[in-house]
């Protein structure tokens, strides 16, 4: 915030500032001399002298106490004063001038109650009213204060840092159009006023316009290039235009001007984590905290990194800081509730789940992605969604189609993701990108996700006709190019997932977009028409959940690639740690999808099935010993708990064959991992949940042949369990099954599923192009091979 100066003119007070002796008056007027050419001393003790003889003199008290202000003593300057107003109280200067004093004292209703005397003298005062603007804003009453900024302005329209103070209390209320506007009144004024390029730049961040932010920070720091905010600010822009390793460089001369600059470590340990260099990114937020303990954001984003590091222990100590500081923290409220998951914490997952109806209603809870492992009340799901939506974007962006409608050679298909690499999503969709039917189709990648350099980043590259990596682009120029290249459907593979980019479609860049895959449930935006699913994860009786259309396809909605090669070769069960004759249940799910009424009915099963094993994925430390504690607490030894480490893909296939019965979880079903079981042979056991993410696996089995492994209770899961741990004929009949129906199967029909998906497209496309809106439908089945009984 500007300020104005003291002034330093004759006071113009009604009273006569000079004594009528002659020689107090010849006193009076050298000590002012003195003052006016830096003689302080000789100016001082004039005053003192004048004093002596007139203890109440007007003139003396009152350039006594502008000489105390000018030294910084701002108390004696008040005092001084205030004896000049007790001899004089209609002294516009003095009234101006201990409101300034006041001012730097931190006094600020005091100084409005001298501006408000200063201007019932003087009203047409500039000065004091900016001077006044700026304690109304120091105590927080903006409305007042940018009243009192504009009545300056009325009165001075070239009053430069009045424009420049509005500007900034303009941000402060959010209105940050206005305060551009301010911003760029200063700027005409002064063009070379550093600060009002900075806090400008500040403004159009705000209102998505990084690309002029940046100009604005490059052209304050030509004017000042030891400007570290403005630096700072320019990396901050930069991370926003995704060009992190400049924002990196720009950080790192920040804190070469600033070593203590606690903002740019922040802001420097998200470059990192943006270029995944996360061990690098977890010493910058270090450096931050070192200097500032209690700063929230760099406590929560540091918890980001440590939950993507899987040590979600020390997460879950992050967020809980961060909760301490700030109880109402939406993102450390959510990834203390992921950490919580992940760690199979249950006592603070019951909690969360008590409270999350009234944390999603209160915004406190902003990930739908990690309520899908606590929750599966589609209702509560979808509220989650709109909440989270309007987070991201509370004013909805500008459309690219405007509705023309037009036509190419052939449906011109992009498919959006973050996970075009050694990730689930790449290894179920390689194969239909290979194989859609280029006579009808052209078909575009669009990774905004790392380049692992891995073979399966290399295949997808290949499968594309053409593919784009937007990694380094904004959400607007990515959907500027989906846009010029005529995109007729956009197809979203991330929803709400990690890495998801939800603000390139936001602004509609296709006359189409989809959801398919990797997000099984509603992303509430209006901007995503269709949602891509079957009759068993998504019946149409559930759309009043669902802001997208459904469309159903004839069996799973999940395609799979059946190219995913499987070792030659597993281990034997002692190498992995397994018992050479005892039944091993087994559940390959991510740690964060167990829950306690799921787990008491494992422990359950190992109590009654003598030598049986759980055969559990290792997914870090934390977990293994939340579990083996759980374990021990149902009476169940924790040695029977066995865990996998991770392993490569085809590895990791082939070790299924050592287990003979995988447990599904509830409310999250297995997903890919439930299609990796059963492709290596190993039938999967599954309770129908409520809402999609809870009922895949069950549309995963009747795909495979095998409807009569899915139930529709615990009850019924645990029962069937126990049967299938005990009839060993029976369980190798659903083994013999899956065997033989694996390649002929619709779940592993990879082209089966690519024809109802492309039916799918063409059905979506046909109403755009007669003009309709879209509608929920149902693809019909392609006439294909009949599985073996």
């Amino acid at each position: 915030m500007e300020h104005p100066g003291f002034l330093t003119g004759r006071s113009t007070s009604r009273r006569p500032p000079m004594p009528e002796r002659n020689d107090l008056e010849h006193m009076l007027r050298a000590a002012m001399l003195f003052q006016q050419q830096g003689r302080l001393l000789q100016a001082e003790q004039l005053y003192h002298d004048t004093l002596k003889i007139d203890p109440n003199n007007f003139g003396s008290l009152y350039y006594l106490g502008l000489m105390r202000a000018e030294q910084g003593r701002l108390d004696d300057s008040v005092k001084l004063f205030r004896k000049a107003l007790g001899q004089d109280p209609n002294s516009f200067e003095a009234h101006f001038n201990i409101a300034i004093a006041l001012e730097g004292l931190g006094r600020f209703p005091d100084v409005i109650a001298h501006c408000e005397k200063a201007l019932a003298i003087r009203p047409a005062c500039a000065e004091a009213h900016f001077t006044c603007a700026n304690a109304w804003k120091a105590l927080q009453h903006a409305e007042k204060a940018i009243a009192h900024y504009e009545k300056a302005i009325a009165i001075n329209s070239r009053y430069a840092e009045a424009h420049y103070n509005l500007g900034n209390t303009l941000c402060s209320r959010k209105r940050y159009r206005e305060a551009i506007a301010a911003y760029n009144k200063a700027l005409a004024i002064t063009p070379h006023y550093a600060k009002a390029l900075n806090n400008r730049g500040v403004a159009l961040q705000a209102v998505r316009r990084s690309h002029e932010a940046l100009s604005s920070y490059d052209h304050a720091l030509a004017i000042q290039p030891d400007y570290y905010e403005a630096m700072n600010n320019r990396g901050v822009a930069l991370l926003d235009l995704r060009r992190h390793a400049e924002a990196l460089t720009a950080f790192d001369q920040t804190l070469e001007m600033k070593r203590d600059h606690p903002e740019a470590w922040y802001s420097r340990g998200n470059a990192l984590q943006a270029l995944h260099r996360y061990p690098e990114a977890l010493t910058a937020y270090h450096e931050a905290l070192a200097i500032r303990p209690d700063y929230v954001e760099a406590l929560n984003n540091q918890g980001n990194a440590l939950l993507t590091l899987r040590r979600y222990d020390e997460a879950l100590a992050n967020f809980e800081k961060v909760l301490l500081l700030e109880p109402r923290h939406p993102y450390a409220r959510t990834g203390a509730a992921r950490a919580a998951a992940a760690v199979c914490d249950w006592e603070r997952t019951a909690k969360v789940s008590g409270e999350l109806p009234k944390l999603i209603e209160q915004g406190e809870f902003l990930d739908p992605f990690t309520l899908l492992a606590y929750c599966g009340d589609p209702a509560l799901q979808l509220r989650c969604a709109q909440k989270t939506l309007h987070g991201l974007s509370p004013v909805p962006l500008p459309s690219l189609c405007k509705g023309h409608v037009w036509r190419n050679e052939k449906i011109r298909i992009a498919y959006l993701s973050t996970d075009f690499h050694q990730h689930p999503t790449a290894f179920l969709t390689a194969q239909l990108f290979e194989d859609h039917d280029r006579s009808r189709f052209d078909v575009l990648g669009f990774s905004f996700g790392p380049d692992d350099g891995s073979s399966i980043r290399g295949r997808l590259a290949s499968a594309f006709d053409e593919f784009y990596n937007v990694t380094a682009n904004d959400d607007a120029e990515a959907a500027n190019l989906l846009h010029d290249l005529r995109v007729d459907i956009a197809v979203d593979l991330n929803g709400y997932t990690m890495g998801a980019r939800p603000g390139i479609l936001a602004r509609r860049p296709a006359p189409i977009q989809v959801s398919y895959l990797v997000f099984p449930a509603t992303m509430a935006a209006d901007f995503i028409d269709y949602i891509i699913a079957d009759p068993v994860v998504l019946p149409f009786d559930h759309q009043q959940f669902y802001t997208e259309k459904i469309v159903q396809l004839p069996e799973s909605y999940q395609v799979n690639d059946r190219k995913r090669a499987i070792a030659a070769k597993a281990p034997t069960r002692e190498a992995a740690g397994l018992p050479e004759r005892g039944f091993v249940f087994c559940c390959f799910n991510n740690s964060q999808k167990i829950t306690a009424p799921v787990f008491d009915i494992w422990m359950r099963l190992l109590r009654k099935i003598d030598g049986s094993v759980l055969w559990l994925l290792l997914d870090s430390d934390a977990a293994k010993r939340n579990l083996q504690r759980e374990a021990a607490a149902r009476k169940v030894d924790p040695a029977r708990l066995v865990f996998a480490p991770r392993l490569k893909l085809e590895h990791h296939l082939a070790r299924h064959r050592l287990a003979d019965l995988f447990l599904d979880t509830l409310p999250y079903n297995a997903h890919t991992t439930a299609s990796d079981a059963l492709w290596a042979g190993l039938p999967v056991l599954t309770c129908l949940g409520r809402s999609f993410a809870g009922r895949v696996a069950a549309s995963l089995l009747h795909a495979a042949g095998l409807p009569e492994l899915v139930t529709e209770s615990l009850e019924a899961y645990e029962a069937l369990a126990l049967q299938l741990a005990t009839d060993r004929a029976s369980l190798g009949d659903l083994r013999r099954r899956l065997r033989e129906n694996r390649l002929i199967c619709p779940l592993f029909d990879t082209d089966r599923c690519r024809i109802h998906i492309e039916a799918a497209y063409v059905e979506m496309w046909e109403l755009w192009q007669r003009g309709d809106r879209p509608r929920s439908f149902t693809v019909e089945p392609h006439v294909g091979g009949l599985l073996k009984r």
